[in-house]
């Protein structure tokens, strides 16, 4: 290499590292300002290292009213919306590049239309309503189950997979329903993770759903319930301390519930999940995103 690409390179590479570092940044900072002394979180003096450490702010946050049912919903909608979503973009996408099927064009438009164009929030409030689906768990997961964008990523990659699988398959006498499901199915893993990952992403941190759908309290979601938290932080500080007796001495002070620690502690649980996750699919993201947005 010249000297000119050994600077770039040095150059380019420190650059990417301050970038990291400003992303990680954040949620470092939640962390250890959630494990660090209240009084002092509070204060904002911890900016770099956690100090006096303890882990009751989580104790405490745990026993906040309705946030285990609250997981419970956000896990069930995350797992079956990403579940049938999947499947729908998989076989819609496949679907659309099939040439037999009736009037295939007209159909991939008039769902790719609905990416620019929508009715609005009340005439889709409306529609949820007569539909019975409002203050049910279903709101959660049929309205986003067609995504046209997902559809649009699955249909490029199938496009780009070798037409005599398919003809291969008729050829042994497989149905459309047997080639999709035992030789383009198996075939799609990247394109199918991408899919997942972008879908279970959105059905984990939505929570506006809830705040225009859902008025009972069963089926909270926990990104709504972060919401309202987050907007209750100082009333919910008093309620903890009051539940522990109110009387302090000098330990205690620094595991006091403060609106801030409140604030920490429960992004942190509702951020940790996702972030465990997405790892797992990481290997699949680049490598299906590039494949199903250029045909091959």
């Amino acid at each position: 290499m010249t000297s000119g690409e050994r600077v770039f390179r040095v150059l380019n590479i420190l650059f990417f590292v301050i970038f990291t570092l400003i992303c990680v940044y954040p949620f470092y900072y939640l962390i250890i300002n959630s494990v660090s002394a209240n009084n002092l979180s509070a204060a904002g003096v911890i900016n770099w290292l956690p100090k006096k450490i303890h882990f009751q702010n989580y104790a405490e946050v745990l026993k906040l009213e309705g946030l285990p049912l609250a997981a419970l919903v956000s896990v069930g909608r995350t797992v079956v919306g990403t579940v049938l979503t999947v499947i729908a973009s998989a076989f819609l996408g496949f679907m659309f590049t099939q040439e037999k099927m009736w009037h295939r064009k007209f159909w991939y438009r008039f769902v790719v239309v609905t990416m620019y164009f929508n009715a609005g929030i009340i005439p889709m409030f409306i529609t949820m309503k007569n539909l019975h689906l409002t203050n049910s768990f279903w709101v959660y997961v049929l309205p986003a189950v067609v995504q046209p964008f997902n559809i649009i990523l699955v249909k490029t990659f199938v496009e780009s997979l070798p037409k005599s699988l398919e003809e291969a398959a008729e050829l042994d006498g497989a149905t459309t329903i047997q080639t999709f499901f035992k030789v383009i199915l198996p075939s799609c893993t990247p394109i199918l993770a991408t899919v997942a990952i972008f879908t279970a992403v959105g059905q984990w941190n939505s929570f506006q759903d809830t705040l225009i759908y859902i008025t009972d309290q069963s089926l909270y979601s926990l990104q709504y319930l972060l919401y309202q938290y987050i907007n209750q932080a100082s009333s919910l500080a008093a309620m903890v301390k009051n539940s522990t007796g109110g009387a302090l001495n000098l330990g205690a002070i620094a595991t006091q519930q403060t609106p801030t620690s409140i604030r920490m502690t429960v992004s942190i649980i509702v951020v940790l999940p996702i972030m465990f996750i997405y790892p797992m699919f990481q290997r699949y993201f680049v490598k299906g995103i590039m494949l199903g947005a250029v045909k091959g």
